[in-house]
């Protein structure tokens, strides 16, 4: 069978995958351990007989399995066919749900925004909006991940939320039928006249074509070619293989280098150049067919952060490597290793890391990450927010870097406020209205209200300025 290549999004950061559909009989099988397994077995007879409640085989075995997987590294993982199910889903942009984007606010889920056209929007729930019972489950002391679980389901299927809601004296009880939502990973907008802005959320299977016909917009919105464009991948935490190199691809020379990997087996080896072949959809389409001519071309700044990893990574990373895009933001979160995703007899599988990857130049980012040519923090970050922020380096058995240095790399010397940071008062307020298509809603970006993007649009024009000056 073939092999699919992924490149997945994990909990935390992103996890550059690669789905095997090999049969294990294809791989060869090494001799198994007799003396450990013994203690296996007698530990596992142990448990059933003398723990101090019933415990299931299934249990015991799953159990086991994770544990074998998760002492090898942070990304590593078993996944019951449950937990397989939604990974496919995820990276297919699809599932059964009620379009609502939620977070986390004094122990229960807040409406973040209900996205456009979806049964949540339709039914009238509204961004602030606070989800309190899940059809008879009270949804104080659930996990997000929890919610959202309750929250999808089969299409067509039914669910009840009770919100309570800011000037309503009571909770509002709304009965929903789940539909296929698309989640949509780019979004774009004009900044102002001559410059674009696309922001990519995640990595997945349409992710290169909704780029193309996203600049394919900008551009006949514009009237004429963009004078610069802001990519933003600041916490986009990974996605599919294809897609990040169909997105580099949109930017880059044909069959430049994107990026490649380096492990102990033949599969784990790969050189990905900016060509159809490491990015075409399905049936071999053209994801990039209604891509401008003048995309690879324009004025570029990409936008990363501590949360922009894996896939988002590479991304930065080709484009840094081979001088396309200047970088603007903070240092990225480190995540240089390849799991690959071995399905299993019973339906489920297996995230187990097999290669790291590295950019054009050879650099390997493993517990490191990519420093932005200019750095430029978050203005609405204290510096309690930034010691909080997790990277790669910081979790318990990260992968070493292959070239013996795990501390984070130096970072460059911050960019001069050209600008001053906005005042309170100015944030969250006149935010221009959105394209048609851009759909970003209450929390759309604006130079006026997002301090680095306010940088990245001054250093286009600088760019532009310098242009100007050379010819």
């Amino acid at each position: 069978m073939k092999k699919i290549a992924w490149l997945v999004a994990g909990a935390m950061a992103g996890g550059v995958l690669t789905l095997s559909m090999q049969a294990l009989a294809d791989k060869e099988a090494s001799p198994l351990p007799l003396g450990e397994l013994r203690t296996f077995a007698e530990v596992f007879s142990l448990i059933k007989q003398s723990y101090v409640e019933p415990v299931t085989d299934k249990k015991l075995i799953d159990e086991a399995i994770k544990g074998m997987l998760t002492g090898l590294d942070p990304h590593s993982d078993y996944m019951d066919p449950e937990e397989f199910k939604e990974l496919r889903e995820g990276t297919q942009g699809e599932f059964g749900g009620l379009g609502i984007e939620i977070g986390a606010e004094d122990g229960l889920v807040k409406v973040v925004s209900p996205i456009e056209d979806t049964p949540a929007q339709k039914a009238g729930i509204k961004s602030g909006d606070l989800i309190i019972k899940i059809d008879d489950t009270p949804v104080r002391g659930l996990s997000l991940n929890d919610a959202v679980k309750k929250m999808r389901g089969k299409p067509g299927s039914k669910v009840t939320l009770t919100i309570a809601r800011k000037n309503e004296a009571k909770p509002l009880v709304f009965t929903l039928a789940r539909a296929v939502i698309k989640t949509k990973s780019v979004k774009y907008k004009m900044l102002e006249p001559d410059y674009g802005y696309v922001r990519i959320a995640q990595f997945q299977e349409h992710t290169a074509e909704d780029l193309a016909a996203g600049l394919q917009k900008l551009y006949k919105d514009n009237k004429q070619p963009l004078k610069g464009l802001v990519l933003d991948l600041r916490d986009d935490p990974g996605g599919l293989l294809n897609g990040a190199v169909g997105v580099a691809a949109a930017f880059l020379p044909k069959d430049k280098l994107v990026v490649y990997t380096e492990g102990r087996t033949p599969d784990a080896k790969m050189r990905l150049t900016a060509t159809l072949q490491n990015y075409a959809g399905a049936g071999g389409s053209d994801p990039l067919a209604k891509l401008p001519a003048d995309a690879r071309n324009v004025p570029m700044v990409v936008l990363v952060n501590g949360g922009s990893a894996s896939a988002s990574e590479i991304v930065a990373g080709a484009l840094q490597d081979q001088k396309r895009a200047v970088l603007v933001g903070t240092q990225t979160f480190g995540k240089g290793s390849v799991q690959s995703i071995l399905p299993l007899g019973s339906q489920g599988g297996i995230k187990l890391t097999t290669a790291r990857y590295f950019t054009p130049s050879g650099r390997s980012i493993q517990a490191k990450g990519i420093v932005p040519d200019v750095v430029v923090e978050d203005a609405t970050l204290t510096a309690a927010d930034q010691a909080l922020r997790v990277r790669e380096a910081d979790l318990e058995n990260h992968l070493a870097n292959p070239n013996g240095d795990d501390k984070p790399a130096k970072a460059a010397k911050p960019a001069p406020k050209l600008v001053p940071p906005p005042s309170p008062q100015e944030k969250g307020k006149d935010a221009p209205a959105p394209d048609d298509g851009s759909q970003f809603g209450p929390r759309d970006p604006s130079p006026k209200n997002d301090y680095q993007l306010s940088q990245a649009l001054n250093v286009l024009k600088v760019q532009q300025i310098l242009q100007k000056r050379a010819n």
